[in-house]
């Protein structure tokens, strides 16, 4: 994915101001390649990181009962900080509802949310972990472009596969019901840990996902029996849904390697990789190659 892709999530550059005081904060609070835009990108990183800290150990009793005062003096300046940089990152760019709708402008949106509904809806204080997902500009800020690629790979992948995938959970919905509910009639009468089908079900769904809690286990033969044939069924249905997205993401690797501008002038194909010489149906030597 080219970079200036990458950057259209964030800032499109047909939003940047031309001149005055607005551009010179857009070059420190968006363009990660100056120097004062990497050291501003860095304090915001280092601010989230403290914030998501912050909010771990509130939620730890004894600390936050000791601490009360200095989390909340913290939590009060966190939500100032953030919200002062979200009305300045829309202060600075030419089209601020472009912005506002961008993923990275929702992300910061989410971010500053919580801590002023939070005077409404007390419960909702521990949400202000969806900043930690602002940590995503760590890869456009170092630069990591082919981390991104592979993830817009895997997204693409799962896009395409949910339909199978989805027909594919229905069947083990179903099965985990069939099964629950034969294990039900060979073990209620038996075992106290079976009271109803619906428990029943649970159980299967542990097997069959081979998390095996151990909570509820068979005690007739039988129940073992069929026990066993879930768990060995529980591996096979693991790989299924794995291999239907390996599918598609290899389909995605193959099509973004080919180069859909690359043709022969000879057959006139079409989509060759990026490196090929030669067609690879006629064996005519490619234009702009040597």
């Amino acid at each position: 994915m080219p970079v200036d892709v990458v950057d259209k999530l964030e800032d499109p550059r047909h939003s940047k101001p031309e001149e005055g005081w607005r551009e010179k904060l857009y070059e420190i609070i968006f363009e990660s390649h100056t120097r004062a835009g990497k050291i501003f990108d860095i304090v915001l990183i280092a601010l989230i990181l403290s914030n998501v800290a912050v909010i771990m150990l509130e939620s730890i009793e004894p600390v936050y009962e000791r601490h009360k005062i200095l989390f909340r003096s913290l939590n009060l300046l966190y939500t100032i900080l953030f919200t002062i940089e979200y009305i300045l990152r829309l202060s600075c760019v030419k089209k601020p509802a472009e912005y506002a709708r961008s993923f990275y402008g929702i992300i910061d949106l989410l971010a500053i949310l919580p801590s002023y509904l939070e005077i409404f809806f007390p419960h909702t204080h521990f949400l202000m972990l969806i900043r930690s997902f602002r940590l995503l500009r760590i890869f456009r800020i170092f630069k990591m472009i082919n981390f991104l690629q592979e993830s817009r790979l895997l997204v693409f992948s799962l896009i395409r596969s949910y339909r199978k995938i989805v027909v594919f959970l229905s069947f083990v919905v179903l099965l985990a019901v069939f099964l629950g509910s034969i294990m039900y009639v060979l073990e209620y009468e038996k075992n106290p840990g079976f009271t109803s089908i619906p428990q029943s079900i649970y159980w299967a769904i542990v097997t069959i996902t081979t998390v095996g809690y151990g909570d509820i286990a068979p005690h007739t033969a039988l129940g073992k029996i069929l026990a066993s044939f879930i768990m060995i069924l529980g591996y096979a249905i693991i790989a299924v849904p794995t291999g239907i997205v390996s599918a598609n993401f290899l389909k995605e690797w193959r099509q973004e390697k080919q180069n859909p501008l690359t043709r022969c002038e000879h057959c006139l194909l079409e989509g060759h990789e990026f490196d090929a010489q030669y067609c690879r149906r006629c064996g005519h030597q490619l234009d702009g190659q040597s």
